[in-house]
């Protein structure tokens, strides 16, 4: 026979223990989060990664515990990113983080379903990737570094930099709707600040480095580089022919300038990770894609390498040095 204080003795432990049994039944079902990301030994890569890492953890996503990553790197080419879009696919993530617009349409092209978070993709309404900015629609949303109406500010910033260029080539990738927007834009200016533009295409290195030697010898030239996987891919050969033929050159953000180009106007990449995070995270606790509104940054930093300006013979203005959010000596 059991006594009254006993019979409550007994459920009051049974209460405290149950939570612990049932939760060593039933763990924390664990997540799986695949990326797509860029050149595997390039430290900007390597430091997105790690921010969005971060925040996850912050968000309560660990490593390890709750959540398990799936990284592949596109490295700029196309076979490549098909490859990897098939192996992540299969892997059936939870959801999926793609940095830029050809590895964004490469793994769209597998799934439909699998939930998608972007970031730095020009324009995904004309790339085809969501319906509106403000409602995606589909699968897929995420962050975009800039709109069209930047490209024009690019060529504005060379040429007050550079202020005796008459000629300006513009590096986009001819595959991309966002190339074609970007350069159209350049082109629209062009008259304004009295530049005549030129087209090189970054199918290749062999084409990137064509196309630079040809555009440097006539002289008197700066380039604008345009945003895109291709873009960053080509970064270091870029940067070195820039220098080989003194060449004035604006890029779409700040890891170029760092590592010797001249200048970059762009968003801060880094934050776009962060900001990626925190959308993984709402999707990962059930909100969908098609909920999520593209957003945009709300600020752009310019960056100039005062040394790369030296060795090219420049003279940056003053006015243009006071407006810079970061200058490299």
């Amino acid at each position: 026979m059991i006594g009254r204080r006993e019979f409550i003795t007994l459920i009051g432990g049974a209460g405290a223990a149950w939570p612990v049994a049932a939760r060593a039944q039933s763990p924390e079902r664990m997540r799986r989060v695949s990326v797509m990301a860029g050149a595997q030994e390039r430290s900007d890569t390597r430091d997105r990664l790690t921010v969005f890492r971060q925040a996850l953890e912050q968000a309560g996503w660990s490593d390890g515990r709750n959540v398990r990553f799936d990284v592949r790197f596109a490295e700029g080419n196309p076979a490549k990113m098909r490859e990897h879009a098939r192996e992540l696919v299969a892997l059936a993530p939870d959801v999926l983080l793609v940095g830029g617009s050809a590895p964004l349409g490469q793994v769209l092209e597998v799934t439909r379903s699998i939930p998608i978070v972007f970031v730095n993709v020009v324009d995904p309404v004309g790339g085809g990737y969501v319906e509106t900015l403000a409602r995606p629609g589909g699968n897929a949303t995420g962050f975009m570094p800039f709109e069209y109406g930047l490209s024009g500010k690019w060529l504005e910033l060379l040429k007050e930099a550079a202020p005796g260029i008459t000629r300006t080539a513009v590096l986009r990738d001819p595959l991309l709707a966002a190339g074609i927007g970007q350069f159209a834009i350049i082109q629209a200016a062009a008259a304004s600040v009295g530049v005549q533009i030129s087209l090189i295409n970054l199918r290749d290195a062999a084409e990137v480095e064509r196309g630079i030697t040809n555009f440097g010898r006539a002289g008197a030239g700066g380039m604008i580089v345009t945003s895109s996987a291709l873009s960053a891919f080509h970064r270091d050969l870029i940067i070195a022919l820039a220098a080989r033929h003194k060449l004035p050159v604006i890029y779409p953000n700040r890891p170029f300038a760092a590592v010797g180009g001249l200048m970059s106007y762009g968003p801060d990449v880094l934050d776009q990770y962060r900001r990626a995070a925190g959308y993984i995270d709402r999707i990962l606790k059930g909100e969908k894609p098609a909920d999520l509104p593209v957003q945009s940054p709300t600020k752009y930093d310019l960056v100039i390498n005062l040394k790369t300006a030296r060795t090219l013979g420049l003279e940056v203005p003053p006015s243009l040095l006071a407006r810079a959010d970061e200058v490299i000596e």
